[in-house]
């Protein structure tokens, strides 16, 4: 298991799935590897959603990646200390040329199950699963 707390800024969305991938190359799942490349874009878009919508003042987000090699998954968990509860955008709605708003819907898209929980404290933690394909050494 990996637990890092990052900053709830740009820069540390950006350091969280650095070290997503970092760390999935340490556990045996290389870099480029389509399993690395899935996990690496949803803790990208689960940490910029904490950083945009989850955002509370002087409060950090928390990042925690679980290899399970039984299950043959990879879980990521995004924790924030904002109450609201993300809704993923319904595919069609808004305008086509929107700058954002699709973030959970790539997370649903690429993820085997996604979903979000309470958390000790406030907040909430927004979660995903993605699968190992192949054979991991």
């Amino acid at each position: 298991m990996f637990v890092q707390r990052f900053s709830a800024t740009r820069r540390g969305a950006r350091l969280a799935r650095r070290l997503a991938a970092h760390r999935l190359d340490v556990w045996g799942v290389p870099y480029g590897s389509p399993v690395s490349d899935t996990v690496a874009l949803v803790v990208a878009e689960l940490a910029a959603n904490a950083v945009l919508h989850g955002r509370v003042p002087g409060r950090d987000f928390e990042l925690r990646l679980r290899c399970d090699r039984t299950a043959a998954v990879v879980r990521v968990e995004v924790a924030d200390t904002h109450m609201g509860r993300p809704e993923p955008r319904r595919s069609g709605a808004g305008p086509a040329d929107a700058d954002g708003g699709r973030g959970l819907l790539l997370v649903a898209t690429v993820a085997t199950r996604w979903g979000v929980d309470a958390r000790s404290g406030p907040g909430k933690t927004v979660w995903a699963e993605c699968g190992l394909s192949g054979p991991i050494p």
